[in-house]
């Protein structure tokens, strides 16, 4: 009976730490990456880019020209996505997204 508690213990405590998923600081964002960022949506810049911002820094967030904007400023969300790999992006990176989790716990998948 003790091995089936243990066992059944370290089988819940491997699928939380397998599905947690760990916030990448803006700072710390590098060209290529996939990444799972956190912040403030600070400025909408254009029909499919906004900005967001953490304790870190601040990054552009490319939805896509087929999305409408899903998240309004002052909203805190998490962004899925991978940072661009261009010239550009080496100094100022912007995350091309394809999963936004509202505040309210919404997940929107992006195209």
């Amino acid at each position: 009976m003790k091995r089936i508690i243990a066992l059944a213990l370290f089988s819940f405590f491997f699928y939380q730490s397998a599905n947690a998923e760990e916030i990448t600081p803006i700072e710390k964002l590098a060209s290529g990456m996939n990444v799972t960022v956190q912040g403030e949506v600070t400025r909408i810049l254009d029909e499919d880019e906004f900005r967001i911002e953490d304790l870190t820094g601040s990054v552009k967030v490319y939805i896509g020209w087929k999305n409408r904007m899903p998240v309004p400023v002052g909203e805190t969300v998490v962004v899925r996505g991978v940072v661009d790999d261009d010239l550009v992006s080496r100094f100022r990176p912007e995350i091309y997204a394809f999963e936004i989790i509202r505040q309210d716990g919404t997940v929107i998948k992006l195209n």
